[in-house]
């Protein structure tokens, strides 16, 4: 993978990826903590309100334990029906010199018993002292709206004695009552109060939004049930704590229900589903369990924390309903801003993955493909020196070592050229000695037989061809080595006159084509003392040349004893990549056997001068002759190779 991408996948999966899930994992556990943080508040509330709301049954309580305790509702009970009658009438009196002087006036007037009139006068104003006591107590309270008794002694309606009078009310007559599961439930509760919430039971409390308090009525002397009394409470006293709540807690977009087991609204602080269930207004039911427990769930479609506290004594429950925006308003603005922090940096760190990471990466991949130009062979890249930082100095120490590389390569040229100088005249001085050695041979035996006219050309060929070879030159024209050729077969004519014949055939176009002196002669040497070795018809020699475009191809052929595989192995050279010099294959046959050896110089001189490309390419068998091919590139005086 590319060096950019393989950054650029780390900033990805080690930068925004960790950032992303960091964000998200930090988003859920601060909502979950601030779910915690406000179920823990709204529950410290709703334990406060519970015992608030408690204490205002408490005082309900309180006052019916005030009738209880000073016989009121007993007296009630045990007056005859007319007597009761009478009482309740002067409830719209609350004076009670009034109400003395309107019995006293009453007694006067009577004709038939004084004693009786007296005596039930005196009754009457004890009762009537007791009854405004109470009747005080009562106004002290006003959310207290309806109350009554169910006398147990009594038939019919007597059995109904009303103590505060409530319009468009009628209460259930106590047959019916005695009926009721609720009659049960109160005798059972022997004198404790049993509170019923609006709407619950509405055929025996009605259908007002009250709170209705049942308790038995007994005789404090013998505990004997003598009745019940139903004492109705409105909700003022509740709007006026859940408006005091609101103002001190700053309860916002927060509904308090008052609910009873089975999910029964019955106090709404804003009077909207009171006498409905309050799960149809929830996706999932209701879990009504007892201590506290809060819970988020969707209200009226709106993301709400559902609270509920069971509230003591009464089986109730207090539920709060909380609109989630509004508890997490000031979380979500934190949110943003910590969003938008986030993306801020990410976008920084995208800037500086641009500008840095890949402005880095970009170096090192240029500076890794112009390495690989290097290795390819370009030693003129050179990279350039931008910035002022490390990346300037990577550049830099590049460009020195290419420098470096390219002088040290100049000084292997140059130590290289001086050896090959020195290896061609070593070879040169290989042949010529070669040379001088055979012809001086043939001239001495010339002179023995006393062929002076022989002896005559022999020198004056030897004289060319020593005119031609102390030239300080080491290429000379095609034309010039074929001179120095014919004279040198020439000589060799001389000494074996009967054992070849030679044919030079080279065309015109070639002769003023460079070539490396004393390159075809060695090739002639070989045929005429190993190739005709032994033979018995006369041997002949033809030189010839052909050329294309850029090599010239000259070829000496005989029709010599040829040569078997095992000395053409030989001849075989191995080229080494590090000096481009070439090797005998088999050691020792380089210096061990003379046979070959102008050959091999031949070869070695071509593949020095000229490279690998050109050279010398033998094709013999035994008893079929010798072709030797010499490649040379085809150039004049003047030209470049």
């Amino acid at each position: 993978m590319n060096l950019r991408y393989k950054l650029f996948s780390g900033f990805i999966l080690l930068i925004i990826i960790p950032l992303f899930l960091l964000g998200t994992i930090t988003f859920f556990i601060t909502f979950q903590l601030l779910e915690k943080k406000y179920s823990e508040q709204a529950e410290f509330s709703m334990r406060a309100m519970g015992h608030s709301i408690g204490y205002i049954f408490d005082e309900i309580n309180k006052v019916t334990d005030s009738g209880i305790a000073n016989n009121v509702f007993q007296q009630a009970l045990y007056l005859p029906k007319d007597n009761v009658h009478h009482l309740v009438d002067i409830h719209k009196d609350t004076n009670l010199d009034s109400i003395e002087k309107s019995k006293l006036s009453g007694s006067t007037e009577g004709t038939n018993n004084e004693k009786e009139s007296d005596y039930n006068n005196a009754d009457y104003i004890r009762m009537i002292e007791r009854q405004q006591n109470f009747r005080k107590l009562i106004y002290n309270h006003p959310s207290i709206g309806y109350a009554f008794l169910y006398n147990f002694r009594g038939y019919g309606e007597s059995s109904i004695i009303p103590i505060f009078a409530k319009e468009n009310f009628r209460a259930m007559p106590f047959e019916q009552f005695r009926e009721h599961r609720v009659f049960e439930e109160v005798v059972n509760r022997k004198g404790e109060p049993l509170w019923l919430g609006p709407n619950e039971y509405p055929e025996l409390t009605g259908y007002e939004s009250v709170f209705t308090q049942i308790r038995v009525v007994k005789d404090l002397n013998t505990m004997k049930d003598l009745g019940i009394s139903m004492v109705q409470m409105k909700n003022w006293d509740l709007d006026t704590f859940f408006n005091k709540f609101y103002s001190a807690s700053q309860m916002d977009n927060t509904r308090f229900f008052i609910v009873n087991d089975d999910g029964l609204v019955f106090y709404d602080n804003e009077k909207k589903i009171a006498g409905s269930n309050i799960s149809k207004y929830l996706s999932k039911p209701i879990s009504l369990a007892d201590g506290y427990s809060s819970y988020k769930d969707k209200f009226s479609d709106h993301e709400s924390v559902i609270s509920i506290y069971q509230m003591p004594k009464y089986n109730w429950h207090l539920v709060s309903v909380r609109d989630w925006n509004s508890i997490s308003k000031e979380m979500v603005v934190y949110i943003k801003w910590v969003s938008v922090i986030m993306v801020i940096c990410v976008l920084g760190a995208f800037l500086f993955n641009l500008l840095f990471m890949n402005r880095i990466s970009k170096n090192i991949v240029r500076t890794v493909r112009f390495m690989r130009k290097v290795e390819d062979g370009d030693l003129s890249v050179r990279l350039d020196e931008e910035g002022n930082d490390e990346l300037r100095l990577l550049s830099r120490g590049f460009n020195r070592l290419m420098d470096r590389v390219n002088s040290l390569i100049d000084q292997v040229k140059q130590e290289q050229g001086q050896k090959t100088s020195a290896e061609m005249r070593v070879l040169q001085a290989q042949i010529k000695p070669h040379f001088l050695f055979n012809t001086l041979e043939s001239i001495n035996v010339l002179a023995i037989q006393n062929e002076g006219r022989k002896v005559s050309q022999m020198v004056y060929r030897l004289g060319n061809i020593l005119r031609i070879s102390i030239q300080d030159k080491e290429e000379i024209t095609v034309r010039q080595e074929l001179e120095y050729l014919r004279s040198y077969l020439e000589i060799q004519k001389f000494r074996f006159e009967e054992l070849f014949n030679f044919e030079i055939d080279v065309p015109e176009d070639l002769m003023n084509c460079m070539m490396q002196k004393l390159t075809l002669q060695p090739l002639v040497e070989n045929c005429i003392q190993h190739a005709f070795d032994g033979i018995t018809h006369t041997g002949w020699i033809r030189i010839s040349a052909y050329a294309d475009e850029e090599r010239i191809y000259l070829t000496v052929e005989d029709n010599g004893m040829g040569m078997s595989n095992e000395q053409l192995i030989r001849f075989e050279y191995l080229q080494s990549e590090d000096t481009k010099s070439v090797t005998p294959q088999i050691e020792g046959t380089y210096n061990t056997e003379r046979r070959g050896l102008g050959v091999r110089s031949v070869a070695d001189r071509i593949r020095i001068q000229y490279g690998g490309r050109y050279g010398l390419y033998i094709c013999s068998a035994p008893n079929c002759g010798t072709i030797i091919q010499c490649t040379i590139p085809r150039y004049e005086q003047g030209e470049s190779q």
